[in-house]
Parts: C-alpha cells; structure tokens; sequence
C-alpha cells in the first residue's frame, strides 16, 4: 500500500492546520497520523490509495484559508503502517 511522507514548513502552527489535514485525509479515507513538530513544521504520514495521497498532497501544499504554506517536503513509500483511522497526535 503507497505511504506518503511530508513535512509542511511555513505558518502552520498555531492555525488549525492539523484538524484540517485530519479532516482533508478522514474525507478521503486515508489512515494515519498528523503531528506539530518542534521545529514548527507539520509532520504528515498517510496510507491508502496513491490518487487519494496526491488529492491529500494538493491540501497541503494549499492548507487552510489562515495558514501560510511556504513548503511541503514529501516521498512516497510502499508498505504497511497498521494505522486504523487518521489521528492527530
């Protein structure tokens, strides 16, 4: 099953960028995991269908109305993760 792993840098933070990135993966029944890091970036890791990553890959580099995307840094694997649902951690 296709991974995606992304790391979003700009104003994402603090501005509802995860429940967002939660809800953009729930709607397009992807499983994972979506965490604020300390560096101020977003950690993103979802698995499911490689068109349902790419559709997710849009949100992020666009993000919701406040935030400010400045990067989305990302690769693509293969495997399992065993996730059950998306989460915000």
């Amino acid at each position: 099953m296709p991974v995606l792993h992304a790391t979003v840098r700009g104003l994402v933070q603090g501005v509802g960028f995860r429940w967002f990135v939660c809800r953009q993966a729930r709607a397009l029944g992807l499983t994972g995991r979506v965490s604020n890091r300390p560096d101020g970036s977003v950690e993103v890791t979802a698995e499911g269908a490689r068109a349902r990553l790419d559709a997710l890959l849009i949100a992020l580099k666009a993000g919701p109305e406040v935030s400010r995307v400045e990067r989305v840094e990302h690769v693509f694997s293969e495997g399992s993760l065993g996730f059950g649902k998306f989460v915000i951690e």
